[in-house]
């Protein structure tokens, strides 16, 4: 995990929390219950259903490590409105000679969620737009080379 503060919102919290519970609980149980039926199959060596299932046990396995380490010391994050872009920040922008504004979330590196516009703090652009203020202007390194944006507004 690259992010060394787990910075969560509540809600990404207690959703984490809830899927740790039902993996430890619910889905260890049925990862149990496939490994019992496909042993019962017979010859281990040529068993698909148990190897399908020891799979599913191992990544289950994994998540549950993955949370684990997560959960342990989370930053839980109550964005405070204000003039400098933090996380929990909504930021409008817009590139430099474009009409057209981009709003995005700042988010931790978990949350970070491109569909939901939510974009990690850790990312060239959460890098480039942390502690800026409204109206400042700011470079982004693109696939199409250096750009350069306006902060429009902060929520």
């Amino acid at each position: 995990m690259t992010d060394e503060n787990n910075y969560l919102t509540q809600k990404k919290f207690e959703e984490l929390t809830k899927e740790l519970e039902h993996l430890k609980t619910t889905k260890r149980k049925e990862i149990a219950e496939s490994l019992e039926y496909a042993r019962s199959l017979g010859d281990l060596s040529e068993n698909a259903e148990y190897q399908e299932a020891r799979e599913m046990q191992a990544a289950a396995e994994e998540r549950i490590n993955q949370l684990e380490q997560l959960l342990k010391n989370p930053k839980i994050v109550a964005h405070k409105k204000g003039s400098t872009i933090s996380l929990g920040s909504k930021v409008t922008i817009r590139k430099e000679g474009e009409k057209d504004t981009h709003e995005y979330i700042i988010v931790g590196s978990e949350e970070a969620n491109m569909q939901e516009r939510k974009i990690s703090y850790l990312s060239p652009l959460g890098e480039a737009i942390m502690g800026k203020k409204k109206g400042d202007l700011f470079a982004f390194q693109t696939p199409n080379g250096k750009k350069n944006y306006t902060i429009v507004s902060i929520e």
